[in-house]
């Protein structure tokens, strides 16, 4: 009787243990379905507007209030498709910017998708159209962009109607007063200049607040020296995509390393670091949520 009695003891113990170990796989895996729905749509489609008040020595008072918004890193591809793209423009506007900065990277580099067969650049005009109507919108080129092929990303902003800056200033006028936005070129994919950076301080007027768009954050201290710039506004790093409690972003791209996130006192210049819109490598995003930055650009 004792045997008979602890044998369906056992059988009884075994079948409640396999219960409970389905209950507790089927809910490990609908935790981890959840958590890869996270970090790669949920976390990645949840956009922040960061809204930064600065205060810029060289600004007029004629350009108080003035709001700026940047952008930076699309990164064009199966992921952040022209759709996708057109929304996160959407919430631009309704900020009401006076100006639109692009900081680089409009499209990812694959191998694939090298050249004029490119199939994101007529999706990367159509988006960006929808931006240009409203306000001036200025773009600078990241080190993806000219690895796809300079030319064709410099015809995509073109075509729609973005002004690219390229090495070149734009300025604003109201009354005797200006304000200057300088946009500097980036390096390739292997780390090779293509900007000029003394010709285009050189181009930049002497008088006003002189704001100047670069991919790559790490120049600030170049920036910084040449005491022209109230602010650089820059983006490459993504935030670096995963922001590991306690220790900071897991991996940051070369040229982003000093400066990766947010904003800056560089001596007399403010810099700012976005986050970015897309994604490369691991197109996941951990506690590094996708960014529109607003800058509320005040007087002295």
């Amino acid at each position: 009787m004792n045997k008979s009695f602890n044998s369906a003891n056992v059988k009884n113990l075994n079948r409640r243990d396999f219960i409970k170990l389905s209950a507790y796989s089927l809910l490990g895996a609908s935790l981890a379905i959840v958590g890869i729905s996270y970090v790669t749509n949920i976390e990645p489609s949840n956009i922040e507007i960061t809204h930064i008040n600065l205060k810029l020595p060289n600004l007029d008072r004629s350009f108080n209030g003035f709001r700026l918004a940047q952008v930076s890193d699309f990164h064009l591809d199966h992921w952040m498709t022209s759709q996708r793209l057109e929304s996160i423009f959407q919430m631009v506007l309704g900020e009401k910017p006076d100006l639109v900065a692009i900081t680089g990277d409009f499209i990812t580099y694959h191998e694939h998708t090298k050249g004029l067969k490119n199939p994101f650049l007529t999706d990367l005009s159509s988006a960006l159209s929808i931006l240009s109507p409203h306000q001036p919108t200025l773009g600078v080129l990241g080190n993806h962009d000219h690895e796809i092929g300079a030319p064709l990303i410099h015809d995509a902003l073109a075509n729609g109607h973005i002004t690219d800056l390229s090495d070149s200033v734009y300025s604003i006028k109201q009354g005797s007063s200006s304000l200057h936005f300088a946009g500097m070129d980036s390096f390739d994919m292997y780390g090779r200049a293509i900007y000029d950076f003394n010709g285009l301080v050189n181009k930049t007027p002497s008088t006003g607040a002189a704001i100047l768009l670069t991919h790559y954050p790490d120049l600030a201290d170049q920036t910084a020296a040449t005491g022209r710039f109230d602010l650089q506004i820059s983006g490459h790093s993504h935030g670096g995509q995963v922001i590991a409690p306690f220790y900071g972003p897991i991996y940051i791209p070369e040229g982003a390393r000093k400066y990766p996130i947010g904003l800056y006192r560089i001596g007399s210049m403010f810099h700012y670091t976005n986050r970015g819109l897309g994604m490369v490598g691991i197109e996941v995003r951990i506690n590094c949520r996708p960014e529109i930055t607003i800058f509320h650009l005040q007087s002295s």
